[in-house]
């Protein structure tokens, strides 16, 4: 197919390549477009204002893609740029994605992964949520992961704080704890999830690590705190995910999380059921933009 010149809220956009298949499951550019553009209004609250990490996959998802920080100079003049965490040359200019032209663009560019920080761009030592990361070691998998997810809700809950879950799209669960307050900081938030994991460590010791050490993950569910730290990026809630599917980073309930630890739900969405779960319930994540919590300090 021939590339096309749209328009969308103003903007103009020459896309490309549409038939290409960039999913081994046949899924095509133009899908990956039509998905982005449709996700946008609940996606882009998560996006707004970050400097945004695009991982892409001009080649298809069944190779290795790449990781882009520097926003392309190519870029259209009203896809906004943001200073983030830097290289030894200094600062880096990352895209930003604020509006649902941003959107299409990066997907026109196979930038099927968008990756952000906790912190908004305007106050980098200021993270607005804090992150646990649940990463299976195999044989555990998802399961697991919300067996683990559900004992962290309880350590929480025992100091009147909340967290919302999201799948990674890929083999894992994440929890977000939003902040929002102007005192929160990135070595706060990694020092709490730090010290939440090894309670769970302590509790489950067979079934939970905090070491980063690849040695100690088989079998458990590495609790991985350190993605609070300053220059570290986590995949965004109604991401695209390169799997042989369109997999999606996917918010979900707390009745759905009980579910898959028992076992009766698999929590693996692709884009067409996150479409459809957004029509049915709107954005499960939203409270994290809006939700305050003052994390406990020692002593």
């Amino acid at each position: 197919m021939a590339g096309v010149d749209v328009e969308i809220e103003g903007r103009t956009i020459s896309l490309s390549n549409l038939d290409k298949v960039l999913y081994p499951s046949g899924f095509t550019k133009s899908q990956v477009i039509d998905y982005m553009a449709r996700i946008a209004p609940v996606a882009i609250p998560h996006l707004t204002g970050r400097a945004l990490t695009f991982k892409r996959f001009p080649d298809g998802t069944d190779t290795n893609g790449f990781f882009e920080k520097r926003c392309p100079g190519h870029r259209p003049p009203w896809v906004d740029v943001a200073l983030g965490p830097g290289d030894r040359k200094g600062g880096i200019e990352y895209c930003r994605i604020d509006e649902t032209a941003s959107m299409v663009w990066a997907a026109n560019m196979a930038a099927l992964e968008l990756h952000a920080p906790m912190a908004c761009a305007d106050d980098l030592d200021v993270p607005r949520a804090l992150v646990f990361d649940f990463d299976p070691g195999a044989p555990a998998a998802i399961e697991e992961c919300c067996s683990v997810a559900l004992g962290v809700r309880d350590v929480l809950a025992s100091i009147d704080v909340q967290g919302w879950c999201k799948t990674s799209g890929s083999k894992g669960l994440q929890m977000y704890v939003p902040l929002n307050t102007d005192d929160a900081t990135h070595d706060g938030a990694a020092d709490f999830a730090l010290a939440v994991g090894q309670v769970m460590e302590r509790q489950r010791p067979e079934q939970v690590t905090t070491v980063m050490a690849k040695s100690e993950r088989p079998g458990k569910i590495f609790i991985d705190w350190s993605q609070n730290a300053f220059h570290k990026t986590t995949i965004a809630p109604y991401s695209l995910r390169a799997r042989p599917e369109p997999t999606v980073s996917t918010p979900v309930t707390w009745d759905e999380v009980q579910a898959c630890a028992d076992g009766d739900a698999e929590l693996r969405f692709t884009s067409d059921q996150v479409l459809q779960r957004v029509e049915d319930h709107g954005d499960l994540f939203a409270d994290v933009l809006t939700v305050e919590h003052a994390l406990p300090t020692p002593g």
